[in-house]
């Protein structure tokens, strides 16, 4: 456990497996005269119900949001089967969040209105004007297979808006992940939070997947389960084994990771990553994927320069930073789990500080990305 400054965020982990003991232990971390919402992030392996309960139970009154994981962010660096979370004082931060509970008949006039709700209820705490001062979060379903008509429609809504977010995990199990809000763990669904602030901040992307020269051209596929049957005409899984040297049966998330592929749109790469091989040797992805686009294969460069470069530049634009709210894809951390780097990454992050989550799927202003580092960072009060 660990209470970071208090301009603006208190951030607080638990380890505890009692859930009653994890709403304690946050509640005593977090709660001030001045705390007016909290975000958190949670290993999938608690008893939900308990866990929902005994939080609103501990923070009445409070507003709660936050979602299951493929692994936290903690004050602490890199966490496994815990809890994360950010308190947000009211005098710096007004917070407005929703639940779209129907993720598969939501459209833009719901997005619109939706919005427009958010945007009202920040601003009856009057801090500062919504345009250039505004940012939005969104938790999602991670197998929901709708992230991108969800994404669509509140990008739209949004405007000039900056937003992002991340796809709730369930611990690498890829069965139930969830959401949270008004009490309860929800699957299907997502939550959507926008953030007023007179604090400087910025929305950021990242990765440190590099381009090679073999492509893939999708012959066949599902758009709707986002399974490609083909890939050069032949079985997907079989033509991608081959094109990266591996047999097919070592196909698994840590090869995925290490030879992740990528759709190029102008001249930036958006990984779509792997989500499993099928038995009928078809790859459901976890991104949008559609017959006629090349994928490009790519290969992993160096993770922990691209971070400080980005965190460089950060510094550079806002001053000392206060927080970073960050979503870092799984595929990311099981290929510093493999190469021996979480303790360098994880250092890394407790030191800036970054709190959050890791994904089975980031979002940016609209797009569903993977196998990125993705967020928004904060800068400190009277310093940028």
């Amino acid at each position: 456990m660990q209470r970071e400054g208090t301009e603006g965020v208190v951030t607080a982990t638990s380890n505890a497996k009692d859930v009653e003991l994890v709403a304690q232990e946050l509640a005593r971390q977090l709660i001030h005269p001045h705390l007016g919402f909290v975000l958190f992030f949670c290993s999938a392996e608690y008893d939900l119900q308990g866990l929902g309960e005994a939080l609103e139970q501990y923070f009445g009154g409070i507003s709660l949001i936050g979602c299951t994981t493929a692994g936290e962010i903690t004050p602490l660096g890199y966490g496994r089967g815990c809890i994360s979370a950010i308190g947000f004082d009211h005098r710096s931060f007004s917070i407005a969040s929703g639940l779209i509970d129907e993720m598969d008949r939501f459209n833009l006039i719901d997005a619109q209105q939706l919005v427009e709700r958010l945007i009202k209820d920040c601003r009856t705490n009057e801090l500062a004007s919504i345009k250039g001062h505004s940012f939005a979060l969104t938790l999602l379903d991670g197998l929901s297979s709708r992230e991108e008509v969800v994404l669509g429609a509140l990008s739209a809504a949004f405007g000039s808006i900056p937003h992002f977010g991340g796809s709730a995990g369930d611990d690498n199990h890829l069965t139930h992940p969830h959401v949270y809000y008004g009490g309860q763990f929800h699957t299907g669904a997502a939550v959507v939070v926008l953030f007023n602030t007179w604090l400087d901040f910025e929305v950021f992307s990242t990765h440190h997947i590099q381009p090679c020269a073999d492509k893939l051209v999708v012959t066949r596929a599902d758009s709707a389960s986002r399974r490609v049957y083909e890939l050069n005409a032949a079985p997907a899984a079989q033509e991608y084994a081959e094109l990266i040297g591996v047999p097919l049966a070592a196909l698994d998330h840590h090869v995925f990771a290490a030879h992740p592929l990528a759709v190029r749109i102008s001249e930036q790469y958006y990984v779509r990553s792997i989500q499993r091989v099928n038995d009928d040797l078809s790859l459901t992805f976890y991104c949008a994927v559609e017959n006629g686009i090349v994928l490009t294969a790519m290969q992993p460069g160096p993770l922990l320069p691209n971070l400080e470069n980005l965190f460089d530049g950060l510094r550079e634009r806002l001053g000392p930073l206060l927080l970073t709210i960050g979503c870092d894809c799984f595929l990311r951390r099981l290929e510093i789990e493999d190469h021996d780097g979480v303790d360098a990454v994880s250092e890394f992050l407790r030191r800036q500080p970054v709190l959050g989550f890791n994904t089975y799927g980031e979002q940016f202003n609209g797009m569903h990305i993977n196998q990125s580092f993705t967020g928004v960072a904060i800068g400190r009060p009277g310093r940028g």
